[in-house]
């Protein structure tokens, strides 16, 4: 990895992902799978750009097995080790050029070990699905992982029939093979490596044709439960466009209920997956529908750059459970606030928000005081300027990729310094400020 361009605060919480030297602008992902093997072979094509001179460059992949590497349609040598492919194409690719890179590989998938546990492709008992946050997307595809590096994506993926594909994107007509059908999606807007997802699986499509295309994706035995549970997300959309601004994705909205129970829901680009087991009216499954869906503004459309403001993304999405409960005749923000506030004085003081470190990046914490950092500013500047905020904070970096200081310009810009200070101690200090 000599030569390439690190952040140190992403080596500590992604460590080895990511060759700042180079940024991709499209990946074209042509993929065929077939479930009862867990096999997935095909080729990857990405336009790049350079940033300094290259004689070398690094993509991210697992343990896959790569066959081919051509840049700029000629054959280059490439070497792969731990998660690594080096590619050294016949000529230098000079600063500020852009270059095409094709990548042939194939194997088995699987989820890859991070400081956080696994992540990424996950063969299910008929199918698979892909929950890449936030080190899991080399384990399906060769990337420059690293979540401020957003580009354009088209994914076509065969399957057998009788399986469906599903994966960010504006689906295209499915194209019948010789016992295949090929599933393709154009995603315009840019996306992060991490939220770049598929999944496959017996599946069928309920449409809801609202003014956000909403599509719930699920096994036959599911569609009565997932219908049940999901009846109030053109509610939420609606809402949320009203506090937070225009839902950002032209695909729309999809979610992915897997007959596997699984621990966690997980948001991607324009798509959440839930195990069949969140598929209930209770207000602990019913928050999670909320949380996710709010992703597709904090975190999708506006990503953070680097790992450390995490809380860019939790923390807006559980205030968003929040504003929601209130919204819907629930407990008020301010109820959930002096409940986790009272719950977090009663913790340990050892959590920097805007900088938590990789063995804290998932903390409840994070996701609660993040919360209660936004709840302190509305209480601080009122509702109208609160969601005034909000709204040209999802403007102003729409498609972006964004830090806390750019937040804290933002609240400066719309609210004044005076409400940009309240910020500081939630962000930057282990005690917990009173509200």
């Amino acid at each position: 990895m000599s030569g390439a361009v690190r952040d140190p605060i992403d080596d500590r919480y992604v460590p080895g992902h990511g060759d700042r030297r180079y940024s991709v602008r499209h990946y074209g992902l042509d993929l065929t799978y077939a479930p009862e093997s867990n096999r997935l072979s095909g080729t990857a094509a990405l336009s790049a750009t350079a940033h300094t001179k290259l004689d070398s460059f690094v993509l991210d992949l697992a343990s896959l097995r790569v066959s081919k590497v051509v840049v700029d349609g000629k054959r280059a040598t490439h070497t792969h080790k731990q998660g690594h492919v080096t590619v050294k194409p016949k000529s230098a690719i000079r600063d500020g050029k852009e270059f095409e890179v094709v990548v042939t590989y194939s194997g088995s998938p699987g989820p890859m070990r991070g400081l956080d546990g696994e992540a990424g492709w996950e063969e299910l008992e008929d199918g698979a699905i892909v929950a890449s946050q936030p080190h899991g997307a080399p384990s399906w595809y060769p990337c420059n992982d690293r979540p401020s590096d957003k580009a354009s994506y088209r994914i076509d993926l065969s399957v057998p029939t009788g399986y469906v594909a599903v994966a960010n994107g504006v689906p295209r007509t499915p194209q019948r093979g010789s016992g295949t059908l090929t599933y393709g999606f154009d995603q315009d807007e840019p996306m992060a490596t991490y939220l770049a997802t598929v999944h496959v699986g017996r599946l069928v499509t309920q449409d809801d044709t609202q003014d956000v295309t909403l599509k719930v994706v699920s096994s036959a035995k599911h569609v009565d439960s997932a219908h049940e549970a999901l009846r109030r997300q053109p509610e939420m959309i609606a809402f949320f466009e009203r506090v937070f601004g225009p839902y950002p994705f032209r695909a729309g909205y999809t979610t992915v209920v897997t007959d596997d129970a699984l621990e966690i829901p997980l948001e991607a680009q324009a798509l959440s997956i839930f195990g069949s087991n969140f598929m209930t009216d209770r207000w602990d499954h019913q928050r999670l529908i909320a949380h996710e869906l709010a992703h597709q503004w904090f975190g999708n459309s506006l990503t953070l750059t680097t790992w450390n403001d995490i809380w860019l993304h939790e923390g807006f999405a559980c205030y968003s459970e929040w504003l929601w409960s209130e919204e819907s005749g629930g407990e008020t923000a301010q109820d959930w606030a002096e409940r986790h506030h009272r719950r977090l004085s009663r913790m340990r003081k050892d959590l920097v928000l805007a900088d938590p470190g990789p063995d804290k990046m998932f903390d409840d914490r994070v996701y609660k005081r993040g919360a209660l950092t936004l709840h302190a500013l509305r209480l601080a500047v009122g509702d109208d300027t609160f969601f005034d905020v909000l709204r040209t904070w999802t403007d102003q970096h729409r498609h972006g990729s964004v830090t806390s200081a750019d937040f804290e310009a933002v609240v400066t810009e719309v609210a004044g310094a005076d409400a940009a200070a309240i910020l500081h101690p939630w962000l930057r200090e282990t005690s917990l400020p009173s509200l």
